[in-house]
């Protein structure tokens, strides 16, 4: 079963960037998508993007398309979220998650890092 550890959360102002880290043991041949969702406080978990590890392709949730980019780098068994103009409303924890499944889709990720905390101040 893959693990995974979030990093790269932080604090910065509005218009800002971070870049978030997802780091994979048990990578390939076990997990077929791996996304990142974010809960603001007192909202439920949403799902922002994911992405296929073997074919690479991606799927954005509306609050992320335009501005958010999910990579991943196989060598390091990592996936990264890329958030460009963040604003306050993107205050929130943020999770990767590991789905086994043939064809991902947001409810079918099982293995959930323990987050990474973004703020954003006006």
């Amino acid at each position: 079963q893959a693990q995974l550890v979030e990093s790269g959360g932080g604090s910065v102002q509005t218009g800002g960037s971070l870049r978030l880290s997802c780091a994979a043991s048990a990578y390939t041949g076990v997990s077929q998508c791996i996304g990142w969702f974010r809960q603001r406080p007192g909202k439920e978990r949403e799902g922002l993007a994911r992405l296929g590890i073997h074919d690479g392709s991606t799927y954005y949730g509306d609050s992320a398309k335009g501005r958010f980019t999910i990579s991943q780098d196989n060598a390091k068994n990592t996936v990264f979220l890329q958030m460009n103009r963040l604003g306050p409303e993107d205050t929130a924890m943020y999770y990767c998650a590991a789905s086994q499944a043939n064809i991902c889709y947001w409810d079918s990720f099982r293995v959930w890092g323990q987050g990474t905390q973004v703020t954003v101040s006006s």
